[in-house]
Parts: C-alpha cells; sequence; structure tokens
C-alpha cells in the first residue's frame, strides 16, 4: 500500500493551500483516512480523520478553517485548508488505516509528507 500526498508549499498568512492524497496498492478496505502533522521540534499531531461512513474528527485548532473530504471509490482524501497562519506551518502527512483482505487486521500507513510553509 502506498500514499502519494501532493499540494503543499509556500503561502502568506491568510491564504490557502489544498493538500491531496492518494491510497493505492493491494486494499481491501480503509476505514480512517486523514492527515497529521508535525512542526519543527514538536510532536506529530492529528490534524483531521474521516471514517468510511463519512464521520469527522477535527483538531481544535483547525476546526472551521480546514475541510476534508474523502472519495472511498477512488481511496482518496482533500484537505482544503483557508486562513493559514505560521502555526501551521509543518510538515503534513497522508495517514490510512487499511485492510489488505477481508480477514486481515487493520495497518496504518504513512505518506511520505507535504511541506506547508506560511509566512507571516
Amino acid at each position: 500500500v502506498q500514499l502519494q500526498a501532493s499540494g503543499g508549499g509556500l503561502v502568506q498568512a491568510g491564504g490557502s493551500l489544498r493538500l491531496s492524497c492518494a491510497a493505492s496498492g493491494t486494499i481491501f478496505s480503509i476505514s480512517g483516512m486523514g492527515w497529521y502533522r508535525q512542526a519543527p521540534g514538536k510532536q506529530r499531531e492529528l490534524v483531521v480523520v474521516i471514517t468510511d461512513d463519512g464521520t469527522t474528527n477535527y483538531a481544535d485548532s483547525v476546526k472551521g478553517r480546514f475541510t476534508n473530504s474523502r472519495d472511498n471509490a477512488k481511496n482518496t482524501v482533500d484537505l482544503q485548508m483557508n486562513i493559514l497562519n505560521p502555526e501551521d506551518t509543518a510538515v503534513y502527512y497522508c495517514n490510512a488505516l487499511v485492510k489488505v483482505a477481508r480477514y486481515s487486521s487493520r495497518r496504518s500507513y504513512w505518506g511520505r509528507g507535504t511541506l506547508v510553509t506560511v509566512s507571516s
């Protein structure tokens, strides 16, 4: 299973960026799929996760600014990030909980990360 993320870059405070992530490979089902981020000198933290039934859990710091959407048929998630501020600067990682077969256990997979830099 591979997760390919794209869409990071440099933006001024108050601006917007959109991240996309696609899962590929041997996939039976994906339960949770979403994004984490890691800022310099800090631990990786949850940004948002969306389950296969559409239940979405956002970090308090991004509620009202970020919107995550998921296409179950395509195994993709998109993160629309608005009103960005310098505290959002981080490497963003796509994550998915995947079953590769009907009776296999779920396993967590990570993308390589994409850098988001917000200038003040």
